[in-house]
């Protein structure tokens, strides 16, 4: 089969590491696993993240991708519950364990150090595949996976959001703030976004997002404030002097749910703002599978769909990973898989 290979670790900080397209052995199905043929996957920014070395954990060689849909080919001994031809989907959060706090020690997020969905093929734990929702295409299906089930824990069970929630998600424009601001939505809420993109923010107004303003204006915060009136429920992964801002921005009584930290750490925190205002306070990644099964049921139930950006063929890993580094994105960069 064809697939893309990571063969070498990098200190973080220095070069991205290089990926390979090749051919290797389609792999075999064990106890309690299935083979799919994998139709579609897509990128998620951990895949580049691991080629600077930023990921605990590396091994090579290895398979990248936590994204992915097909259709099994074979199941493994012991598989009940699944046929050949199922149109499946892969939860990507691979063994979490029996306590849905937090996940168990063997936890592990599918796509290095075990091999991923850019590939023609993938074998994986039976318990990790679901059902396609049948009414997205595969590229949309492929779309879903972590960045769906990160933000539906992030937004539904941390965030506990309710009908009437005002909702500020700084950043929108990447995959999971995109989910976070459809779930959002679905479940009732006001949501309100922030961008250095006024285009970003008309399409998220088209996705349904009540307002947003533009983070270069000088006094965006007080801008935001006026237009919100406070947020119940705050969707961050800025980190950096936006997790103050997000402080500011808090109703009494509020959440702030934390998932990510591209500004890196928080300076100048100041505590009696977070403990005057009685605030939750609480970090996410990824879910269990019962909220995967939920996620899902959630987008079947709505018929919501995953904004795309672009689609590349698997060949062209390299400049879609280039996108993702450095590009402009505003949804998911989906991969087709060749027959």
């Amino acid at each position: 089969m064809k697939a893309v290979i990571l063969k070498d670790k990098v200190k973080m900080g220095g070069k991205i590491a290089p990926l390979y397209y090749e051919d290797v052995e389609i792999p075999k199905p064990g106890q309690g696993e299935v083979l799919i043929r994998l139709r579609t996957a897509s990128l998620n920014r951990r895949d580049v993240f691991i080629r600077y070395g930023a990921y605990p954990g590396i091994v090579v060689p290895s398979i990248p991708g936590s994204d992915g849909a097909g259709i099994i080919e074979k199941l493994g001994e012991g598989v009940q519950g699944l046929e050949i031809g199922n149109e499946v989907i892969i939860n990507p959060a691979i063994g979490w364990g029996d306590n849905p706090s937090f996940p168990s020690p063997s936890f592990s997020v599918l796509g290095v150090p075990m091999d991923g969905t850019y590939a023609q093929y993938i074998k994986i734990p039976a318990e990790n595949v679901f059902p396609k929702p049948k009414h997205l295409t595969w590229e949309e299906a492929a779309a879903i996976p972590l960045g769906g089930l990160t933000a539906y824990r992030a937004v539904v069970t941390k965030g506990t959001v309710k009908p009437g929630d005002t909702v500020i998600i700084p950043g929108i424009g990447g995959g999971v703030a995109t989910f976070a601001l459809q779930i959002a939505s679905a479940k009732g809420a006001k949501v309100f976004v922030t961008s250095s993109s006024d285009k970003k923010i008309e399409n998220a107004i088209a996705m349904g997002a009540a307002g947003g303003v533009n983070y270069r204006s000088e006094n965006w915060v007080k801008e935001l404030k006026t237009l919100s009136g406070g947020a119940d429920l705050s969707i961050d992964s800025i980190g950096g002097d936006t997790f103050n801002d997000l402080i500011h921005l808090a109703k009494h009584g509020s959440k702030i749910v934390s998932f990510g930290a591209t500004l890196g750490p928080v300076n100048n925190l100041v505590m009696p703002r977070i403990f005057f205002k009685q605030m939750h306070i609480m970090g996410t990644t990824m879910g269990t599978p019962d909220e995967f099964a939920d996620m899902i049921t959630l987008f079947e139930d709505k018929q919501l769909r995953p904004v795309i950006d672009k689609i590349y063929p698997l060949q062209d890993i390299d400049e879609a990973h280039r996108q993702m580094d450095h590009g402009n994105l505003f949804g998911k960069i989906v991969l087709s898989i060749p027959e």
